[in-house]
């Protein structure tokens, strides 16, 4: 295949949140995701310690969410984190990368564990998250809860 042939039908296919970059940027979209794991959460310790079949099964499914959302906040927070953030705000705002890095971690530990203090944990993680980025765009957008 010669060069001419590559660069007009490239055989690599990318997906990519913004590497473009789309310039799309809103950490609702971890908001969202993190509630839907505190939802779970909440949902899971409702149930109690019951083992019947039915309960065992809503249990599974419950849990197979609150870990796929999990995985959706760490998506979302990664492509902020990696695509929106900058030096300058890393400069103005010197806990970004804790404030991202506990966010994380905190995402992780609601896949591993069962316990809605932990969703409690990652929806404030998420809040801080929300100030930080609509600071850097000089706007004051309030952060609300769905479900409170």
């Amino acid at each position: 295949m010669n060069l001419l042939s590559r660069l007009i039908r490239p055989s690599a296919v990318a997906f990519a949140h913004c590497d473009g970059p789309c310039g799309v940027y809103d950490p609702a979209a971890a908001r969202i995701a993190a509630e839907a794991v505190l939802s779970m959460e909440k949902k899971i310790a409702a149930l109690g310690d019951a083992q019947d079949a039915a309960t065992i099964n809503t249990r599974t499914r419950f849990i197979t969410i609150k870990e796929q959302q999990a995985e959706v906040v760490k998506k979302e927070l990664d492509i902020l984190w990696h695509d929106y953030f900058k030096p300058e705000h890393l400069e103005k705002y010197p806990n970004l990368h804790d404030t991202f890095w506990k966010a994380a971690k905190l995402a992780s530990k609601n896949k591993t564990e069962q316990d809605p203090a932990n969703g409690e944990a990652l929806m404030g993680a998420i809040e801080e998250i929300h100030k930080i980025f609509w600071a850097t765009k000089n706007r004051d957008i309030a952060f609300y809860r769905a479900n409170p």
